[in-house]
């Protein structure tokens, strides 16, 4: 894929790397040409000094072939603006912009944009670590559904992912071994010290907790 990335902060450069890496190829574009410092020796993407708003510096760097634009810079406006402009004007297919006031995240979405909110995010999984450690309420936005972990011991053991799947509440995606990490089919044993990772419905959390004892 041919990937922008807007802000080359800690958050920006890490997704750089980490998609360089990957064989994608990379542009970073940050007002500050010191931030690039943060790629390392070993970023072999193309850096640029500018506005992610800037029509002809976009042009410049190949807009027209992106196939996705990704703004995280530590402004609100700039990566507005920045994500508006690569949607609206250069109709890129995929647009994805940080927000860090929760409370413009739906102006955001108004405006057909992909949001990562990093604040709402990260108090999310301080909440679920305080109030509730095998539970993750930040699968999707809407909050509908989360993640449960469930180590296998007792009753569980022998058991398959059919045995105890609820239908539209709860569902075993993964298991977590000591070899690895699997995608079990509906027949896959548990075993002890299974890890069991499923999507559950943030509402029947109670339910599921009382049917496996963890209450």
């Amino acid at each position: 894929m041919y990937v922008i990335i807007v802000g080359c902060g800690r958050v920006g450069a890490e997704l750089a790397k980490l998609l360089s890496n990957e064989g994608h190829n990379v542009v970073v574009i940050d007002k500050s040409r010191d931030s690039f410092e943060r790629l390392g020796s070993t970023f072999n993407g193309l850096t640029m000094a500018g506005n992610g708003f800037d029509l002809e510096l976009l042009k410049q760097v190949g807009i027209e072939k992106a196939d996705a634009f990704c703004t995280v810079t530590n402004g609100d406006n700039t990566n507005l603006i920045s994500a508006q402009v690569a949607k609206k004007i250069f109709k890129v297919p995929k647009v994805i912009a940080r927000v860090y006031d929760p409370q413009r995240a739906h102006i955001y979405a108004a405006l057909g944009l992909d949001i990562i909110s990093g604040t709402t995010l990260f108090a999310a999984m301080l909440r679920d670590k305080i109030i509730e450690s095998r539970f993750s309420s930040y699968l999707i936005e809407t909050k509908d559904l989360g993640v449960f972990e469930i180590e296998v011991k007792d009753d569980l053991i022998g058991k398959t992912p059919a045995a105890i799947n609820i239908p539209q509440e709860f569902m075993v995606v993964a298991i977590r071994r000591l070899s690895g990490v699997i995608i079990p089919e509906a027949d896959t044993i548990f075993k002890a010290k299974d890890v069991l990772m499923a999507v559950i419905k943030v509402v029947s959390l109670d339910k599921v907790k009382e049917k496996f004892k963890l209450l």
